[in-house]
């Protein structure tokens, strides 16, 4: 009924698309076979579309989804552009309709994206949106100008105030979730794919996934990663009162807390190829070299991290039995790594069945959808309980990538990693302080003291040499070891300052540190509002974290509201 009545609805509106199938591929000779058979597919898919859309490309592909760019012309003549969102298939089918209604319900205005029609042909679902022509965050950031920085933000802050009025967790802000055209001054906040609600949620759908995401929410203990040098970071949670005598038996067992030892070396330069402002802040290209390396040492222990989590709860791992060599394969150093003493209980380990022990356990369920990179701590420690102000979190971390011209900022290639990364730049102290009041332990066995948000991103967008000239110092005529965050290079354990090494290779010309102040777009005179801001953002306790009404009645954003 609903597909029959889009579907006229539209027809009425674009009588004139009525055309054969293959008139519609006559436009698409310059596109690459893949795309054309993408396009091909989705017309057999979703026959209705053909009589509506001429679809011109492809202009996005994700885990879940595929957008397309394409046009329908009005019953004035006029052609209009359209976004059109293909859904995978296997997408479940109240995950598709909680994204429709958060559309539905707080799209439209307030920056965020709204929905003009959707097409279902069994199961494929192709949701139509307006299209806004927009710039790659990545080609603009180095150009835009502070006032530009400072009205991207308050705009991002309308449309997040917006959906979290409705209850809405987006879960995946990020640049490429809001777009932005740099011409019209137009943003759109785009991608409802991964969004859940609050228990107060107005989204009637969300209210659903919520109530299920909390399911089985229970603690577990965490493992620990250890950074070379003595630095160790680990995430445990409380212990639980067991409910049966089968699993106070295995929270005994899994009291302790297993240790992944990552042996880091002094890493190589940088690929002269990479474009200094694509390269993050902190990447994960090291991490992958010392995982290499570590293989190769008799000494080091050697289990994945997810293996790793399964294997501490059972406490299958012993110091004596985990043996691994260059020659053994991952299959076979999981397996030495899985010694089981005779007087455990649990035998299930490596089989085909989950004995009742196993059962008995509660395990850690908490959200974890988003980006690596723009996760807040309360995510990465695996909370149960998470707010709006996850998404203020990675707000805050696209306000940083904007004032230190750097992006992506953090770049880890897992969650106890991208805590550490979170540590060097916010302080290890503060970490286990703001862990604290959502009932998570992070162990740190070094202190890293917290960086000065201003010094950091002066350094990192290099104007900082040219704010010391105002103020009648001698700037240096390289952004080299001084362009290391000065906490980090001078104070914090060297494994941690060397995630940042690359930051040594980014060089500037005289010329740039040279800037004149009409060059300089402003980057000059950035305020301390700003920072403060950016401080209020990345705060680690979610629970005094700023929102989104309070962020657009901040004073940094005094001129721009008026």
């Amino acid at each position: 009924m609903m597909e029959t009545v889009v579907k006229s609805h539209c027809e009425e509106q674009y009588p004139h698309q009525a055309e054969d199938f293959h008139g519609k591929h006559e436009q698409n000779s310059k596109l690459s076979a893949g795309i054309k058979r993408d396009i091909e597919n989705l017309y057999e898919a979703v026959p209705q579309l053909v009589n509506v859309f001429k679809i011109k490309e492809k202009i996005g592909e994700g885990t879940f989804s595929s957008v397309y760019l394409a046009t329908a012309q009005l019953q004035t003549g006029r052609e209009e552009k359209m976004a059109l969102k293909h859904l995978i298939p296997t997408s479940h089918p109240l995950r598709i309709a909680a994204e429709l209604q958060c559309l539905t319900v707080a799209g439209g205005q307030d920056n965020v994206m709204g929905v003009k029609y959707c097409f279902r042909k069994n199961d494929h679902v192709v949701i139509v949106m307006p299209y806004l022509e927009h710039e790659s965050f990545l080609d603009i950031l180095n150009s835009l100008s502070f006032e530009e920085v400072r009205e991207y933000m308050f705009n991002l802050f309308k449309a997040l105030r917006r959906i979290h009025h409705f209850g809405i967790v987006h879960r995946d802000v990020k640049p490429s979730n809001f777009l932005y055209n740099r011409r019209l001054k137009e943003y759109a906040l785009v991608d409802f794919g991964l969004a859940q609600g609050t228990p107060d949620t107005k989204i009637e759908l969300l209210k659903t996934t919520h109530s299920e995401d909390q399911q089985g929410s229970c603690s577990q203990t965490k493992p620990t990663i250890a950074l070379g040098n003595g630095v160790s970071v680990g995430v445990t949670a409380p212990k639980q009162i067991a409910q049966q005598s089968a699993s106070k038996a295995a929270d005994k067992r899994s009291s302790s807390i297993s240790k992944i030892q990552i042996k880091q070396g002094r890493g190589g330069k940088e690929d002269s190829a990479h474009h200094s402002v694509q390269r993050s802040v902190f990447g994960e290209r090291n991490f992958n070299v010392y995982s290499s390396t570590y293989q190769e040492n008799t000494n080091t222990k050697l289990i994945k991290q997810a293996k790793m989590i399964d294997v501490s709860s059972r406490k299958l791992v012993t110091k004596k039995k985990i043996t691994s060599t260059k020659t053994a394969s991952n299959g076979a150093a999981r397996k030495a790594a899985s010694g089981c003493p005779s007087n455990l209980t649990c035998d299930c380990y490596a089989t085909d069945r989950v004995c009742s022990v196993c059962l008995s356990r509660c395990q850690q369920v908490a959200p974890r959808a988003g980006t690596p990179g723009f996760r807040a701590p309360e995510v990465l420690t695996k909370c149960p309980t998470q707010t709006t102000a996850i998404d203020m979190w990675s707000a805050g971390i696209v306000f940083l990538s904007l004032l230190s011209g750097r992006y992506p900022f953090y770049k880890a290639s897992d969650d106890l990693t991208a805590l550490a990364q979170i540590m060097t730049v916010r302080g290890s102290r503060e970490t286990i302080q703001a862990a604290k009041t959502f009932g998570k332990s992070v162990l740190c066995t070094q202190v890293v003291p917290a960086q000065n948000l201003r010094t950091l991103c002066e350094k990192l967008r290099g104007t900082n040499s040219s704010c010391k000239r105002s103020q009648g110092e001698v700037p240096s005529k390289s952004v080299n070891d001084s362009a290391l965050p000065v906490a980090v290079d001078k104070c914090a354990p060297e494994t941690l300052g060397k995630q940042i090494h690359h930051l040594e290779n980014f060089q500037e010309g005289d010329s740039a540190l040279e800037m004149k102040a009409t060059d300089m777009k402003g980057w000059d005179q950035v305020p301390d509002e700003a920072y403060d801001l950016l401080d209020k953002l990345l705060d680690l306790n979610p629970a005094t974290r700023i929102t989104a009404k309070e962020a657009l009645l901040h004073p940094f954003f005094k001129d721009v509201r008026l």
